[in-house]
């Protein structure tokens, strides 16, 4: 009868430990698939950033050094392929040059009018918008992911068989500030 207590024992813990690496390969699955939807969001806003700059370029060419960084910084944050951090930083300064070529579209009325400088400031929003939903869902998931991995017992199985914690990809304190004023809409 013993035996049979132990071995049911066994079986148990076990079958548990099986339910938690598998828990645990779901959480790392879901923070490839997360990270993997970034990179397409991401490629998008790359891919729509020369376009945009060929349409400024038509009506501010004197404005050399803006769209140079604008360029200079997209293609940094493409070539971009270490961790989430380091990735994050390139995408601020992507974020940065983009904040100066939309300002310096404000001092050109004819290309604020322009159809095609409209409809691709409207796709870049709109990717943005995107990027921001799978920025929050990479984040939950790797929540998830490191809530589960530094959680007893399940960290004993995560150390065994070597899960670690994911990186968040996080804003900085000036993006932080610029998410969390409104947004000025105009329609001039």
């Amino acid at each position: 009868m013993e035996t049979l207590v132990v071995v049911a024992v066994v079986v148990l813990v076990g079958l548990y430990g099986v339910k938690v690496y598998n828990g645990l390969v779901s959480l790392r699955t879901r923070v490839q698939e997360a990270w993997s939807d970034i990179q397409v969001q991401m490629k998008r806003r790359y891919d729509l950033i020369p376009n945009l700059v060929e349409t400024v370029k038509g009506y501010a060419s004197h404005e050399r050094g803006t769209l140079e960084a604008v360029v200079k910084a997209r293609n940094a944050a493409v070539a971009q392929t270490g961790t989430p951090e380091q990735q994050a930083a390139a995408e601020r300064a992507v974020t940065g040059a983009l904040g100066k070529l939309f300002a310096l579209a404000e001092a050109y009325p004819e290309l604020k009018a322009d159809q095609n400088f409209r409809a691709l400031q409207d796709e870049l929003v709109a990717t943005e918008e995107k990027l921001n939903g799978s920025r929050r869902f990479y984040n939950g998931s790797v929540r998830d992911l490191n809530v589960t991995v530094e959680q007893f017992p399940s960290n004993l199985i995560a150390g065994v068989f070597k899960f670690s914690k994911a990186q968040f990809f996080e804003l900085d304190e000036d993006e932080r500030a610029a998410a969390s004023k409104p947004v000025k809409v105009s329609f001039n």
